[in-house]
């Protein structure tokens, strides 16, 4: 309510999770029958799949068209991809999951998107998860919107949310699912068959730092991804490596360079551990294999120093 002015009811619109993996899950557990179709972003976060193969359901992963120069989604291509794959389906289609900013390749949607998504979920009769887990960190004046913004998105749709990433509190596994009676309902009862729910003390701290400390995620979070990406998109396109500046996130998506691009996303994340000292994620774990992930956790003296030896990397890639 403090950050997107909507109304919940916290005893059927609201469960609290150990974490947004956990809840989202669990949910799909709950919800899933064998044979359903759920629409999945595609690079994918292996749970967003793999929840719904795990209960017998078929996911389906739509290519999520975006600039990658500033990482924003062409909203009306990667909508008219959604409604054209639910159009060819010979079942219909029950789920589909969005999440942005996008893990992992943190492009980032409007309001608008979701308005037009909510209408077109109305028209063709499904239901939408989605995943905000990095919603907090966001640059350059972006604001992360909600799909429950939307007049009417509780019909439809649920949201997962976490405070592992805005609030530091990874070990602590907090999150909360919030939306759609029906699929929080599922959710809460299966849930009192499975777990007690969080250990009450995490959830009284998280309560208080929502309470009391909501404000660090964009006044002290945030601005220190933000340093961050700024020094490294700089420091690594000195060195030879072109990438784009996402505007949410804790990541980079960035492409390989074309010059190492025949080893593929794998051997490439192998070299830059090997000859940069620098770990990546390789983009074949998500089912790209032309990009990898930088995660934003290094401070600026050590990208700097990871530029030097990148640089070096680069001018003998073979």
């Amino acid at each position: 309510k403090r950050k997107y002015h909507v109304e919940l009811d916290p005893e059927r619109e609201a469960v609290a999770t150990m974490g947004s993996k956990e809840g989202f899950y669990h949910m799909v557990q709950a919800v899933t029958n064998p044979g359903d179709i759920a629409l999945v972003p595609e690079p994918t976060y292996p749970i967003h799949a793999y929840a719904f193969s795990i209960n017998g359901a078929k996911p389906i992963g739509i290519h999520v068209p975006f600039n990658e120069a500033n990482y924003e989604v062409d909203e009306a291509k990667y909508l008219g991809l959604i409604e054209t794959t639910i159009d060819v389906q010979h079942v219909p289609v029950k789920y589909v999951l969005v999440n942005f900013p996008h893990n992992p390749s943190t492009a980032t949607v409007s309001l608008d998107f979701y308005e037009k998504l909510v209408a077109l979920a109305k028209r063709k009769r499904f239901y939408i998860i989605s995943d905000i887990a990095y919603a907090d960190i966001a640059f350059d004046g972006y604001k992360t919107p909600s799909i429950l913004q939307v007049e009417g998105a509780k019909d439809v749709a649920v949201e997962a949310y976490t405070l592992s990433k805005s609030y530091n509190m990874a070990g602590w596994r907090v999150g909360f699912v919030v939306g759609n009676r029906s699929l929080v309902g599922a959710l809460g009862k299966l849930k009192s068959w499975i777990d007690y729910g969080m250990f009450m003390p995490v959830q009284l701290a998280a309560a208080d730092t929502l309470n009391k400390f909501y404000h660090i995620a964009e006044e002290e979070t945030s601005p220190r991804y933000e340093r961050r990406r700024d020094y490294l998109v700089k420091a690594f396109n000195e060195a030879g490596w072109h990438i784009g500046t996402p505007k949410a996130s804790m990541f980079v998506w960035a492409r390989i360079p074309e010059k190492c691009m025949h080893m593929g996303s794998l051997r490439f994340s192998e070299e830059l551990i090997k000859k940069v000292d620098m770990a990546v994620s390789p983009g074949i774990a998500f089912g790209d294999d032309a990009h990898v992930r930088i995660a934003l956790i290094a401070d600026e003296e050590k990208i700097q120093i990871a530029a030097d030896k990148l640089k070096i990397f680069l001018e003998g890639c073979d």
